[in-house]
């Protein structure tokens, strides 16, 4: 079992982790790109390459929190996203900019999920797909917390001054993370035996290995680039720029809802299921998107529904693995399978500024509908293949 109030404490650290690193250039960059008078490509490639190095070190941190728990690992992470945040702060040339991002990098893939998910992992065992769809709750709110609270700051402080009251929310998570027990689920006493993975033989494995790193691949390069660019699109397709950002935020309160949904309801349903009714709904997302500059209906849509299968599909990153293999080594399995996810998120800023740049706004979002069709299709596949006996 994980506490209540573990859980409700990983939530707001969550929402907190995300909002002050992986969401921030989702408000700050133009702002740094103007001050610093680079490009745009230059500016987003700081996080570029912090998302990078979280696929480099994502098979060791998953080993890490699989040996040592969370409690070390995610607390080390909340001191270094601190220090990343004030370096970037200060950053006034691209030495400092980039190792600031190169901190970060280590920070963000020591706290967020992929982390929070493995420390739960260790603490429940199979029993982790409930507390996993709870922390998400807090977390998917992120965005729609963050995003509007830095536009206020940067127009109260500037993004300098906004970056330093970050630090401190990210330093303050540290508390949270130390509250993670040191136990393992083994340790525990079971009186039930768990259900035996779904892939089994070595075909079967690799099948299932390649679909689900395929789709949270994918799935990824999305999501890394709405958090970027969302914001810019729908103000590039004809929104006004304050529209824009609170059109945005309503992606966080799909994501939120939709994960509320599945955890008062969902209890039921296969990761498996969870998986293709949350990738669906995500080609249609973007194509409403493209309306947005004319309807503001059409870009409430694109928020909400984009949201709500995101924020489906992160719990079906967490607890997929659960079904498919076997949980003894969650972390470095999904660290090894996961890193192709963070190579995707680094290319994404600069590739959707690519083709916003060379072909537009309304471009970049036909884009985003393509590449979701191939992640609804690779749930559809692991749904066919792996269903076996479960709903």
């Amino acid at each position: 079992m994980v506490a209540p109030r573990l859980v409700a404490g990983l939530g707001a650290a969550q929402l907190v982790c995300w909002g002050v690193s992986y969401y921030l250039m989702g408000v700050f960059g133009e702002d740094i790109a103007r001050d610093l008078h680079w490009s745009r490509t230059m500016t987003y490639g700081g996080f570029a390459g912090a998302v990078a190095l979280m696929g480099v070190i994502s098979p060791l941190v998953g080993a890490l929190v699989d040996r040592h728990g969370g409690r070390r690992i995610m607390t080390i992470g909340s001191a270094l996203m601190a220090m990343g945040l004030l370096g970037l702060s200060q950053a006034r040339e691209p030495i400092s900019y980039f190792a600031a991002w190169i901190v970060l990098g280590f920070a963000m893939r020591m706290t967020l999920y992929d982390a929070a998910f493995a420390a739960l992992v260790r603490i429940a065992g199979p029993a982790a797909r409930a507390p996993i769809s709870q922390i998400t709750l807090l977390g998917g709110l992120a965005s729609s917390v963050f995003w509007p609270f830095g536009h206020f700051l940067a127009e109260a402080f500037g993004w300098r001054g906004a970056l330093v009251v970050y630090a401190g929310f990210a330093a303050a998570t540290a508390a949270v993370h130390w509250t993670i027990p040191d136990k393992h689920y083994e340790e525990a006493e079971t009186t039930t035996a768990p259900a035996p993975p779904l892939a089994r033989a070595g075909r079967d494995q690799f099948l299932a290995a390649a679909l689900y790193a395929g789709m949270v691949t994918l799935a990824s390069f999305l999501s890394t680039g709405m958090s970027a660019h969302m914001i810019g699109i729908m103000s590039g397709l004809g929104m006004s720029a304050a529209a824009a950002v609170w059109v945005a935020t309503l992606r966080g309160i799909g994501q939120s809802s939709a994960r509320l949904c599945e955890v008062a309801f969902g209890g039921r349903l296969s990761p498996l299921t969870l998986g293709v009714l949350a990738t669906v709904v995500l080609p249609l997302s973007f194509l409403a998107g493209t309306f947005s500059g004319m309807s503001i209906a059409a870009g409430v849509a694109f928020g909400l529904v984009y949201g709500g299968g995101n924020g489906l599909l992160t719990i079906v990153r967490g607890t997929l693995p659960l079904v498919l293999f076997d949980p003894r080594g969650y972390g470095a399995l999904v660290g090894r399978l996961a890193s192709a996810s963070f190579f995707a998120s680094a290319l994404a800023p600069v590739t959707y500024a690519a083709i916003i740049d060379a072909a537009g706004d309304a471009a970049a979002l036909y884009v985003s509908a393509i590449i979701a069709a191939l992640v609804a299709g690779a749930a559809l596949v692991l749904r066919w293949r792996y269903r076996g006996d479960r709903p």
